[in-house]
């Protein structure tokens, strides 16, 4: 049986509020396997991002634990790639020296390293703006290049912390689908937030739904979907996405009534 690649346990995060402790997540436990797109869903301000925060370290939890067991059988913590809703790129750099940046403040900017990065450049599309300022790209390309500069690190962990939510929608939907092609093919394991239900039946191999705070787990949903190619917009057109998305409909409207109840 498959290992699991990152172990949560019993995670919990609490942080100090105006009538006291504010108890955030609570017991949270999940396993994410090697090559595996999880997806995590959840009512508004339930903990996703604090979640996603936990496992990049930047955030100390509460509570609980959380462990690598790397493909390669050691036990370190992975290099993470962070992708945020906003690009962040730097205006006052080229597209090319944004997406360099990573390696150059690790001092790791090999010719291999710079293989890799003019590939993925030519291959979605920036090779031939690299040499402008990100103000004179469009929303959806400079999202292209914050996640090849995530990319340009190698990382053997994607965090990806709804990524798309700036963008208008059809530009959301063309990228998403660039961006989980990319990870598709580079094998990558990665950790989606997002609101859009569509999205995360879409993109994701599984999806948990989070209760409101404090967050725990609700369910826990396998995506099997039969595709005609392996695009996120095919994924939207499959014969099961309606009942994946009326099931993970029903977990998230029942969660609100029983909260408001």
């Amino acid at each position: 049986m498959q290992q699991p690649f990152i172990h949560v346990k019993n995670i919990s995060y609490t942080y100090p509020g105006i009538e006291g402790e504010v108890e955030a997540i609570r017991d949270v436990s999940f396993q994410v396997y090697n090559g595996e797109f999880l997806a995590i869903v959840g009512p508004s301000g339930c903990g996703k991002s604090t979640l996603l925060s936990i496992i990049a370290r930047l955030l100390e939890p509460s509570g609980g634990t959380i462990s690598f067991q790397n493909p390669d059988g050691s036990l370190h913590y992975p290099r993470i790639g962070y992708m945020l809703q906003h690009d962040y790129l730097f205006e006052w750099r080229s597209i090319y020296r944004n997406v360099i940046l990573g390696p150059e403040i690790r001092k790791n900017f090999t010719p291999d390293t710079k293989e890799h990065i003019d590939r993925l450049l030519k291959d979605y599309g920036l090779y031939p703006f690299r040499d402008k300022k990100p103000s004179e790209l469009s929303g959806g390309m400079r999202q292209r290049a914050a996640l090849i500069r995530t990319l340009a690190i190698n990382p053997e962990l994607l965090l990806l912390d709804e990524p798309f939510s700036a963008l208008d929608y059809q530009t959301r939907l063309s990228v998403s689908d660039d961006i989980c092609k990319i990870i598709r093919s580079t094998g990558k394991t990665a950790i989606l937030i997002t609101h859009d239900l569509s999205e995360a039946i879409s993109m994701a191999d599984r999806i948990l739904v989070l209760t409101n705070r404090p967050s725990t787990i609700q369910a826990e949903i396998p995506i099997h979907l039969t595709l005609t190619d392996n695009s996120t917009l095919a994924a939207r057109g499959a014969p099961e996405f309606s009942a994946y998305f009326n099931q993970l409909w029903e977990e998230l409207y029942h969660e609100r009534k029983e909260t408001a109840g």
